[in-house]
């Protein structure tokens, strides 16, 4: 699924191809009903410096390491909150059961900033050609579409007070990612190069058709505006977003403060007990 912005935040295109990809190149590779993780965690104390900085040795009851440089210790702690956030395992079926509000900020926050990096990847070393340009595209906003889609489905099947403040937290910054990705120069540039070069003729009609939807969204989701008419139009999808929210917040409690009063029996004749 292509994420592009829209009037609640982010929108999901289908397109024909569906991978999983490696999330975080050296630290944890992914694919369906499996993760594979990176450094082990470990404490750090005052030892001789070595040559394989990123190597700690743990024992039982003991632990002796080496001194880790400030930026491996940052990839460390994120590499650590991709193998113990419930939200952000990658596996056939979401962990519901596990899944709770305190996951998600922390899970959310992560995900995004890994995303902000692979799109800065993307962005400078794109190609204009279906594997270089949308099967990439398409293994970014994926993971952020089904991470973001298991903190939308509790909410709409178990919805609590600390649940909502934790999605209301980082949805200006779910907005943000899509408002980036719809607005990106280099990425709409390359899918106009793919649509105007040689390589067009050899997609299928149906890659045709992703790529012409892809042009469109970028437009409708200001790639062209500058200055105060871009801040204008963001702020205005932040907005959007948050007024969304705000109505589903209202659905729910109406449907949960919905009761009727039946004093007949002959009305719930043929129900179960547990209806």
């Amino acid at each position: 699924m292509l994420m592009k912005a829209s009037n609640a935040g982010a929108r999901l295109v289908k397109s024909p191809t569906y991978r999983l990809f490696c999330s975080r190149p050296g630290l944890r590779c992914v694919h369906r009903g499996s993760t594979a993780a990176g450094p082990l965690a470990a404490v750090t104390s005052k030892t001789p410096a070595s040559p394989l900085p990123f190597l700690r040795l743990v024992t039982r009851g003991m632990a002796d390491s080496i001194q880790v440089p400030k930026a491996a210790a940052v990839q460390e702690a994120e590499t650590d909150i991709f193998t113990s956030n419930p939200l952000l395992q990658d596996v056939v079926f979401p962990l519901y059961d596990q899944v709770k509000a305190e996951h998600v900020v922390p899970g959310m926050r992560a995900l995004l900033a890994q995303l902000h990096k692979d799109i800065d990847a993307l962005e400078s070393s794109v190609v204009p050609t279906w594997s270089g340009l949308v099967e990439p595209l398409e293994q970014l906003t994926d993971h952020h579409q089904r991470t973001w889609g298991i903190v939308s489905h509790l909410k709409g099947v178990k919805d609590s007070d600390t649940l909502r403040a934790a999605v209301e937290e980082v949805q200006p910054e779910n907005v943000a990612l899509g408002l980036r990705l719809s607005q990106s120069k280099p990425l709409y540039q390359a899918f106009k190069a793919l649509q105007e070069g040689p390589a067009w003729k050899d997609l299928t009609e149906a890659q045709q058709r992703v790529v012409d939807i892809e042009l469109r969204d970028f437009v409708l989701g200001g790639v062209a505006l500058e200055g105060e008419a871009k801040e204008r139009y963001n702020a205005i999808q932040q907005e959007l977003a948050q007024l969304s929210t705000k109505f589903s917040n209202n659905v729910l409690d109406a449907t949960k403060a919905y009761k009727k009063l039946i004093i007949d029996p002959a009305e719930v004749d043929g129900l179960p007990p547990t209806a």
